[in-house]
């Protein structure tokens, strides 16, 4: 979820945010037990440790490995256990990036019987073989848990694959294991900390170790920056894959609501959830998009996506993509003291340099309104899609009133620093039928959509451009997320349309992203835009696990 629409409803409402200060930041003076892995926030520079220096598969794209593998120079099982060594020496060890909740006791496994169909001959195509890491709200019918990062769920396992994992499995991917997230996708309190739950505890920033990863795919986007695995999946509700992507320099897609299927996912929202790819690369995302799109009759929303989806997006994929094409870009991320702004202004020089118009487009003066709507809607939708979740999710919770009751008895351990008032208001509202509701819909995803449509029409552009989001905040389990600077999700999140975020620089060592967002199911052309500004620019850097900014 999107900090800034929680800002909008409690007591900052009416404050303009407060620009990203990059002092140090202060680790929480108190520790509870209960909140084991939470807060440990490492000091000192972990930057020259020799695990970061010499892993073998460093940055190493979809397409290297793959052709490790075809040349046999290593197999998936190499690969796979490669991965897992990395995640044991660096995940709860050295600068403990807590990125991953537990891996799959299958994986080496599945990775042999995958070498073993290369040896007679069957390659599933360009994800065989290849290690994937899952956000943990998706559904895995194998010894893995399904927990929302919520104590609520702990232990609780899916009695099916979810839709995309079904199609990650037949394209021969490996499911690695599952990432931390935070709570509930943070859908718990508007004083949340970003990447923080109550099964995990605290996920860091690969970059700077004691800066927020940024929610809700906070796992996901660190795992994968800090090659963890070959690729993750996160999902987004409202900035839940573009912003952690953002601040772990990653290229991360939402897609067109409907163009992957929701089913065996935990929900949000109805209208605004979806998965998607998280990766280094844009051509690395491009190959992970197509084989998971498709019609689910589980999901009614993919019914809109049939026929949408491209058989490759990689054939978009060209250097000259951005040659003759206009983009808009937001006006209100033009000015500012935020430290993104420089690297907004410098990747504009970039994309005219490579044949493209840039006109100043004003989107944001007609989203914003929409906050409030937006947040209603998810309050509905919420509780509505979390009680059909549980009725056969076979966990020991049935209801949100029972997520809420099991919250409050274990409030030591499950409620350690903030509360779950979004729960509770949520567990408050009626149903989808409510003229409340439903009016809030209208506002939230027809006044986006009207926005985005009519920008795009008038100004006749491929995508709008801007800010993903500022660079990363400081963890802070006391006080919750604060203001950021700009941030471009809402807009595409309320619409349901798609966005592309992909690295665009740093500002002191934080990694900032460039949103391109267009119209629904256009998908395979934002690719290509931004696979044009991505080798034009080249902006991707590894982590290097620093401790704290001292300025």
């Amino acid at each position: 979820m999107n900090r800034r629409i929680f800002l909008r409803q409690g007591s900052l409402t009416g404050l303009s945010l407060s620009v990203l200060s990059l002092a140090a930041c202060s680790a929480p003076a108190d520790q509870t037990p209960a909140a084991a892995g939470a807060a440990e926030v490492a000091s000192g520079d972990a930057s020259a440790t020799p695990e970061t220096a010499d892993f073998a598969l460093l940055e190493l794209t979809l397409a290297e490995l793959q052709d490790k593998m075809t040349r046999g120079e290593m197999t998936s099982r190499d690969i796979t256990e490669l991965y897992l060594n990395r995640i044991e020496a660096l995940n709860r060890q050295g600068p403990k990036l807590n990125a991953v909740l537990l891996t799959n006791p299958e994986a080496l496994d599945l990775a042999a019987a995958l070498d073993q169909e290369r040896k007679e001959g069957k390659i599933r195509g360009p994800l065989h073989g290849i290690p994937i890491l899952l956000k943990d709200n998706i559904d895995t019918a194998d010894q893995q848990p399904t927990t929302a990062g919520s104590l609520a769920l702990a232990g609780h396992r899916a009695k099916q694959d979810a839709f995309i994992v079904e199609k990650l499995r037949a394209a021969g991917a490996v499911v690695l294991g599952k990432t931390n997230l935070s709570e509930w996708a943070n859908f718990r309190s508007t004083r949340s900390t970003s990447g923080w739950s109550s099964v995990g505890g605290q996920t860091k920033n690969p970059y700077i170790l004691d800066r927020t990863p940024s929610g809700s795919s906070a796992g996901s986007g660190a795992a994968a920056a800090a090659s963890f695995c070959a690729a993750a999946i996160g999902t987004e509700t409202d900035g839940s894959i573009v912003s952690p992507a953002s601040c772990s320099g990653l290229v991360g897609v939402k897609p067109t609501v409907g163009l992957w299927s929701r089913a065996g996912i935990i929900p949000i929202s109805a209208t605004q959830d979806t998965a998607g790819p998280m990766t280094r690369t844009v051509h690395d995302a491009a190959l992970l998009l197509g084989p998971l799109a498709g019609p689910d009759p589980r999901d009614p929303a993919t019914k809109a996506g049939t026929g949408k989806a491209a058989p490759d997006y990689t054939t978009f994929l060209k250097s000259d993509a951005l040659k003759g094409q206009r983009l808009g870009v937001e006006k209100g991320h033009l000015t500012g003291s935020s430290e993104a702004v420089p690297l907004l202004l410098a990747a504009l020089e970039v994309l005219k340099a490579q044949g493209a118009t840039i006109v100043e487009v004003e989107v944001e003066k007609l989203t914003d309104p929409l906050g409030q709507a937006e947040y209603d809607v998810l309050l509905y939708e919420f509780k509505d899609g979390v009680n059909q979740y549980l009725a056969t999710a076979g966990a020991q919770v049935k209801t949100l009133a029972d997520v809420i009751k099991f919250n409050t008895e274990n409030k030591g351990k499950a409620m350690p620093f903030f509360q779950q008032e979004i729960l509770e208001a949520s567990e408050k509202l009626g149903d989808l039928k409510t003229p409340a509701y439903q009016t809030a819909l209208k506002k939230s995803q027809g006044g986006a959509r009207a926005a985005l449509d009519g920008v795009l029409s008038k100004n006749r552009l491929a995508a709008i451009v801007a800010i993903t989001n500022a660079p990363a905040r400081c963890i802070d389990l006391i006080n919750g997320d604060s203001g950021g600077g700009p941030g471009f999700s809402s807009p595409a999140a309320m619409a349901g349309y798609p966005h592309v975020t992909v690295p665009m620089g740093q500002a002191h060592g934080l990694p900032v992203g460039l949103s391109f967002v267009g119209a629904p199911w256009q998908e395979g052309p934002l690719l290509g835009l931004a696979y044009a500004y991505e080798q034009a620019s080249k902006k991707r850097a590894a982590p290097q696990f620093k401790g704290p900014f001292v300025g």
